[in-house]
């Protein structure tokens, strides 16, 4: 099948569309991939960027494309958070990349690379029958032979993936200025970004997952998935060994973890709404210099994904300072996924090591122990001012 290209989209050569590489619906996922990366190579010495034609039908790719340096693939969409829909089909349509490769990744990226504007349809994903989740590799992918540095991921759809975006470089081969923006998605593996060794400021900003992410392709995750993406027991938000890494308006809900940030970060988290989890926050710290995280406007709802006692909505463990501004939690059920209604405190301080933690302006509700403190650090120096506890009243905390 040939689509019509738009009369201008060639323009000046820098870009085309991928249909005129051989990427067409009617192809098969192998011939669709070989062309995508002829059309790649195509783009990586011009700088030039892909149009991903909008179809009726999705393009079956197979896994292991590589979007080499300086390659953009755009396709037409803002994210698309509860699904386009073919008129007659439970199927996405437009800019819409169909993936069944469970053996590579879908697409790894290089250094100054882009992708925007595209979604992707995992079709042979269950969304009702937790006994058949397949467990695909991850959708988008850091390059381990070259690192990424300079990389935007903006306004993408998943649906159906495992882990959408994983930026898990190492020492040798490190990621930096990652731009992760407007994607919205439901990892089955329960992780829906992952960052590690970026040194210069990744970006993860205005981000939604939520198990409703394909209501109107055919009705979206039903309770007994989410319950078993919750006891996966992973963190929907990973990063470690990041430089002022930034977290700007963050949504998840119905996975077991929120954001954990690692023992070798510091940075800012800022308004964010982790809903329906077991541990809303894990900070860690492996110094005193620079382990320091500001987390501020943001509301936890930790209810599901373990026992009571398990519950917390944020954890603070290591080393460093942690300041907590105007971050309320409360708790209660919801029929989506499988609940237990409170948390057991609203914040668990442990370990052995010296840490500090400040807290103001933070409302606690629907804990079930006495006090929302448990402080089971004896060095942790930890003060509390401005804060109103479950029972409406104020709440001060001086060490």
């Amino acid at each position: 099948m040939r689509i019509n290209m738009h009369p201008d989209q060639l323009g000046g050569g820098s870009t085309r569309s991928i249909q005129e590489f051989g990427v067409i619906p009617d192809n098969s996922p192998g011939a669709n991939a070989l062309a995508l990366q002829e059309a790649i190579d195509w783009a990586t010495v011009r700088g030039a960027a892909l149009f991903v034609e909008p179809s009726d039908e999705p393009y079956p790719v197979e896994g292991g494309v590589i979007l080499r340096r300086n390659a953009s693939l755009i396709g037409v969409h803002g994210p698309v958070g509860r699904g386009t829909r073919h008129p007659e089909k439970a199927q996405p349509v437009g800019s819409v990349f169909a993936i069944t490769d469970q053996e590579r990744p879908f697409i790894t990226v290089e250094n100054a690379t882009q992708i925007r504007g595209i979604q992707f349809w995992y079709p042979q994903q269950t969304a009702d029958d937790p006994d058949r989740i397949i467990e695909y590799p991850s959708t988008i992918q850091v390059s381990h032979e070259k690192g990424a540095q300079g990389v935007t991921l903006s306004c993408l759809t998943f649906y159906g993936e495992t882990l959408a975006m994983d930026f898990a470089a190492s020492r040798a081969k490190i990621c930096e200025q990652i731009l992760i923006e407007h994607c919205y998605g439901y990892p089955l593996s329960g992780i829906f970004i992952r960052i590690d060794y970026c040194y210069d400021i990744p970006r993860i900003l205005h981000c939604h997952v939520n198990p409703a992410n394909r209501r109107f392709i055919d009705g979206g995750h039903k309770r007994g998935v989410i319950d078993a993406v919750m006891a996966r027991q992973t963190f929907c938000y990973i990063i470690d060994h990041t430089d002022n890494a930034q977290l700007m308006d963050i949504f998840t809900f119905g996975t077991w973890g929120g954001v954990h940030l690692g023992p070798a970060t510091y940075g800012q988290l800022t308004n964010f709404n982790l809903d329906c989890v077991a541990v809303g926050i894990l900070k860690q710290g492996d110094n005193t210099f620079n382990r320091n995280w500001q987390i501020a406007q943001g509301s936890i709802i930790a209810n599901a994904g373990a026992p009571l006692v398990d519950i917390h909505p944020i954890i603070i463990e290591g080393r460093g300072h942690t300041a907590l501004s105007n971050v309320e939690s409360f708790s209660g059920p919801n029929g989506a996924l499988t609940t237990v209604n409170q948390s057991q405190d609203f914040l668990l301080v442990r370990g052995s090591e010296r840490l500090t933690v400040s807290m103001f302006g933070c409302r606690m509700r629907n804990y079930a122990a006495a006090e929302p403190l448990t402080i089971e650090n004896p060095n942790a120096i930890i003060q509390a001012e401005a804060c109103v506890d479950r029972d409406e009243n104020p709440f001060r905390h001086r060490p």
